[in-house]
């Protein structure tokens, strides 16, 4: 029982985050080591930056809300 709850607030906890734009990193981590071994991962930090930057870009745009 403990352990479906759990497995429930994880997936709650990870569909909060995608809703958010902020996905998991144990997922990214997972998926670079199956997919891409001879590539370096990213920091906990750097992946959130990039992904950050991913969604809200600023690199030649004008700063704005919408």
């Amino acid at each position: 029982m403990i352990n479906k709850m759990t497995q429930t607030m994880r997936q709650i906890s990870q569909s909060l985050r995608l809703m958010v734009g902020v996905p998991e990193y144990s997922t990214y981590v997972d998926h670079m080591k199956i997919a891409h071994p001879d590539r370096p991962i990213m920091s906990y930090e750097e992946f959130f930056r990039e992904r950050q930057e991913a969604r809200y870009g600023s690199k030649g745009r004008l700063n704005r809300c919408c």
